[in-house]
């Protein structure tokens, strides 16, 4: 038993070398990695029978008294039997392929041991073939590729040869010589074994964790690619942004060259062959003209399949991927390589993360396009609620005072004009200063008090520190003109107030009126939707809550507030951390 352990040892640390070179061969961690593609299970029970067959073939011969392990096994006699590694191979293939590979693995094994002769040769065929079938029926249970512990590993390779023993002695005749052979090598097999099947496992989850660790790397440079390209992918595919992209693109990858398209023109191209794939020049590949067509990532591993029409060209590979948006392909993104081993599996992978991502990012700025219009439209809707008559109202006041007051009917002319000026320019800004929607304010009043003068007075109460905090345009002027128009009887003399002051580290607008109050039934609805009425729909308000939403967030809010004959107060609160964004572009539109 002692001497045969360090030559259990060696034929151990044989398949396990044979093991180690396989782990650096790409071909054989690809079979690893797609252990349920049936041409892989073919070349699992290739391999892993053939480790059974060469365990046959240099155990260690035990018979008539001796230990004999200077040879190789080819056939023995009656008397003789074999120590060897081959339930570990067995067992790894079975745990690591399912049943097929189990089941095959066992019977290449197992009948090539019965082969070979001696009085255990059936008990040990059977054991063999068991041991498949049993492991490949575990491996569903113990999955080696989801992380099985290596203890686990030992256990069952333990187990296996602990059968063995068993199926000897109840298979194996004489008894007497089959209980004299188990008690000679049940240790050092048992041992030997589940330290070599130990040894394989980790083997195995090492190759499966580097894919790991590589698709981690691949993943967060993608990400990194990606985010450094967002600022100009959001910006749609043109000479300008594709060039700039394509640079971060060239720079973290191994490609040679990148190149970006759009349905018919190369919108950039920097690296290799820049001299003859130049940007806003006709597509110079029937590659990227059939991905175009197809809408499917193509790869080219020749000149030939890249088809460009010129014959010098250094290009000797490529990965063209398709730029989708709502799954249209608008162009294309393609990696080029001089050298086409360079366009290994992680650069293809790390290609068609880049694609998808690519694609999202142009949908966000095709969203971020359709935004725009929709905010454009809102504002439009806002300007559109300026009553005609109030148009012609004013025209009518500042006529008649012309012959009685020029002075005053051109300073309603000059209000009259800043009012439709601050229309105009609120519809080309998200934010403007304070300041510059209490100009519009005051336009509007100057009006309304020029032909209803003493019919009710506003008052404003408005901290110098506030008014070049920015809001969004069309912000106060609606409130204001709301509180005219629907607070106030004709008969009825009021009052409306519009304050700004600081609360909770945020800006709050008040406007309030002491008017006749808003009917509890419009109340719940008004801000939240528009309303079928004579008087008013309330767009004006649920146009300002919605833009307030969008701009802020949670982080802001709108309410109103309103009791019958005791008047309304609308509260509009907003941040104060995100006001000094765009004050320079204000600034220019208001010069």
């Amino acid at each position: 038993m002692v001497e045969l352990l360090p030559l259990m040892l060696e034929r151990v640390g044989i398949l396990i070398i044979v093991a180690f070179v396989l782990s650096r061969m790409k071909s054989f961690r690809q079979i690893i990695h797609n252990e349920h593609d049936i041409s892989a299970k073919v070349v699992m029970i290739i391999i892993f029978g053939t480790f059974g067959v060469i365990s046959n073939y240099t155990g260690v011969r035990i018979g008539h008294g001796t230990v004999t392990s200077q040879e190789w096994l080819t056939n023995m006699d009656s008397e003789s039997a074999i120590a060897n590694t081959r339930i570990m191979g067995v067992t790894i293939g079975g745990l690591l392929g399912g049943p097929i590979v189990g089941i095959g693995v066992g019977l290449i094994a197992g009948l090539h041991r019965l082969t070979l002769g001696g009085f255990t040769a059936t008990a040990c065929a059977i054991s063999t073939i068991s041991a498949g079938v049993v492991t490949g029926f575990l491996s569903k249970r113990f999955n080696v590729q989801e992380g099985l512990s290596p203890w686990k590993a030992i256990m069952i390779g333990i187990t296996m040869e602990f059968a063995q023993m068993g199926v000897i002695l109840l298979l194996a005749k004489p008894y007497e010589e089959a209980l004299h052979l188990v008690e000679v090598i049940a240790f050092p097999m048992i041992a030997i074994n589940g330290f070599g099947t130990l040894l394989f496992v980790l083997i195995i989850q090492e190759i499966l964790q580097e894919q790991e660790r590589t698709h981690a790397l691949q993943t967060h440079k993608a990400l990194y690619i990606a985010n450094q390209t967002l600022p100009f992918f959001r910006q749609g595919l043109n000479v300008d942004s594709c060039t700039k992209a394509a640079e971060i693109i060239l720079n973290w990858t191994n490609a040679d060259a990148i190149s970006i398209t759009d349905q018919s023109h190369v919108l950039a191209h920097v690296g290799a062959a820049s001299d003859h794939h130049i940007p806003l020049g006709n597509m110079a590949t029937e590659l990227t003209k059939k991905v175009l067509e197809q809408g499917n990532i193509t790869i080219a591993k020749t000149a030939k399949e890249i088809q460009c029409f010129n014959p010098c060209c250094p290009l000797e590979a490529a990965i063209v991927l398709p730029l989708q948006v709502h799954t249209k392909t608008v162009g294309t993104l393609k990696l080029y390589f001089t050298d086409s081993r360079k366009l290994d599996r992680v650069e293809q992978e790390l290609a068609e993360g880049l694609g998808k991502l690519f694609s999202v990012q142009l949908e966000m700025a095709e969203l971020e396009v359709q935004r725009r219009l929709l905010k454009d439209a809102e504002i439009k809707a806002l300007q559109a609620q300026v009553h005609p008559h109030f148009l012609f109202n004013a025209i009518n006041t500042i006529s008649s005072l012309i012959r009685t007051d020029t002075d005053k009917a051109r300073s309603l002319l000059i209000k009259l004009s800043t009012f439709f000026r601050s229309n105009l320019q609120g519809a080309r800004q998200m934010l403007i200063p304070l300041e510059k929607e209490l100009e519009h304010v005051e336009a509007y009043l100057t009006i309304e008090q020029a032909r209803f003068p003493d019919r009710y007075k506003v008052e404003l109460e408005i901290d110098e520190a506030f008014k070049k905090i920015l809001i969004p345009p069309f912000t106060l002027q609606p409130l204001v003109e709301n509180a005219i128009r629907y607070a106030f009887p004709k008969a009825q003399n009021g009052t409306v107030k519009v304050r700004a002051f600081q609360e909770d580290g945020g800006m709050v607008l008040l406007t309030e009126d002491d008017g006749k109050g808003i009917q509890p039934e419009l109340l719940g609805r008004l801000g939240n939707q528009t309303i079928d009425s004579v008087k008013g729909t309330g767009t004006a308000l649920w146009n300002i809550k919605k833009r307030i939403e969008e701009i802020y967030g949670h982080t802001a809010s709108f309410q109103i507030e309103s009791k019958l004959d005791h008047g309304t107060k609308v509260w509009i609160k907003l941040p104060l951390t995100q006001q000094k964004w765009g004050e320079d572009v204000v600034k220019s539109v208001y010069r």
